[in-house]
């Protein structure tokens, strides 16, 4: 313990000799996590829309009124033809051209229907899909509320049809804001980015300047040389898990639903086993060089295959064995069933269990894999 004991003391000089690691270490992750949740709001909003009118009647304008009226759409031309409306699209200054045909209100009136021209630019694929089913649903509500539907006389075999009506419910996140799913998988990456990132080049770092060579030649035991260099760095993420917290609080309103105490436990296992992997790849690196391109390798993968953006349910099965084999996948989930659904240990007990294994094999073989001459 002796031993231990001077090579915290040794890690912590050094980490606080250099003010650089300290702004990186808190400063950093604090103003990204009050800044990127603002910006990544995958909310589909301010669809760009082209609109051709050829019918110029009251139920066309009503129609008009009632798509720009909704809030998602912005209104970018009314032209006399669909091929000046779709050079809109070409010139990507517009997303949907809408086409309201000739004869619209009198087909609406005497025939009872009328097709209407849809064109949605799908380079965007996401904004594609959800802005013509927002732009498909505005249409349908418009028909449903038409005067001419209101008055017409129910069919006298109505009553013998069933008629289903759907009550529901929104839980957990009754305002359906994205903000209160993204912010917790936000911390949680930011946690494994200053985790992985700085304790992989703890090491790398003894072996540039040389002083690996010394440590080498003491009797420093591996296991109490890494552990010198976990510890100071898994303070330093429980701090800033802690600041990331308050910023939740403070900055978004989001306020743990279950136990403050199930989360720390959670982070505290999670750290080890992130600062287990960075240590890794700290001991196979040569240089922090490599160290870096290793590290920004494995985050981008954590980042994308993680579940910070897309369900680990929607991906294929190859995607999902890969995202299962990821801690971050599991403290992600952990932190939003925690915070956003007041969860238990008895519900996440099997995450816990995922999380003590990746970091008895990630220590494990960092231990292993740091070849002391002596």
């Amino acid at each position: 313990m002796k031993i231990l004991r001077f090579l915290l003391q040794k890690e912590f000089r050094q980490i606080f000799r250099d003010k650089t690691i300290i702004a990186m270490m808190f400063m950093m992750p604090t103003v990204q996590l009050i800044i990127l949740p603002l910006a990544m709001d995958l909310e589909v909003k301010n669809i760009s829309l082209s609109i051709v009118d050829r019918d110029h009647s009251s139920y066309s304008q009503q129609l008009i009124s009632k798509v720009g009226s909704s809030g998602y759409f912005k209104m970018v031309s009314m032209e006399p033809s669909y091929k000046e409306a779709l050079k809109y699209v070409e010139r990507d200054e517009a997303d949907v051209v809408l086409e309201i045909p000739a004869g619209f209100e009198r087909n609406l009136i005497r025939e009872g229907k009328q097709k209407v021209g849809l064109s949605v630019d799908a380079i965007d694929g996401t904004k594609a899909s959800i802005g013509g089913s927002y732009l498909n649903a505005i249409i349908a509500d418009f028909t449903a509320n038409l005067e001419i539907n209101n008055k017409a006389t129910t069919p006298t075999n109505y009553t013998s049809k069933s008629f289903i009506d759907v009550t529901y419910s929104t839980w957990f996140n009754p305002l359906a804001q994205f903000k209160y799913y993204l912010v917790p998988g936000i911390l949680v990456l930011l946690l494994t980015m200053i985790g992985g990132f700085l304790s992989s080049l703890n090491i790398v770092r003894e072996k540039e300047v040389g002083t690996i060579e010394q440590i080498n030649v003491s009797p420093i035991k591996k296991w109490q040389f890494i552990l010198g260099k976990l510890i100071p760095f898994w303070i330093m993420g429980i701090i800033v898990f802690t600041l990331g917290l308050v910023v939740c609080w403070l900055i978004y309103g989001i306020v743990s639903e279950g136990s403050l105490l199930l989360l720390y436990l959670f982070a505290a296992f999670y750290l080890i086993a992130v600062l287990g992997f960075g240590l890794l790849i700290s001991t196979i690196s040569d240089n922090q060089i490599q160290a870096m391109f290793l590290a920004f390798f494995f985050m981008m993968i954590f980042t994308l295959m993680g579940g910070l953006f897309t369900s680990v349910e929607s991906m294929p099965d190859w995607a999902r064995n890969i995202s299962n084999l990821m801690p971050i996948t599991h403290f992600i989930r952990v932190v939003r069933m925690v915070m956003l659904k007041g969860s238990g240990f008895a519900d996440v007990q099997l995450e816990f269990f995922y999380i003590i294994v990746f970091g008895v094999i990630l220590n494990g073989w960092a231990i292993w894999n740091y070849r002391k001459t002596a």
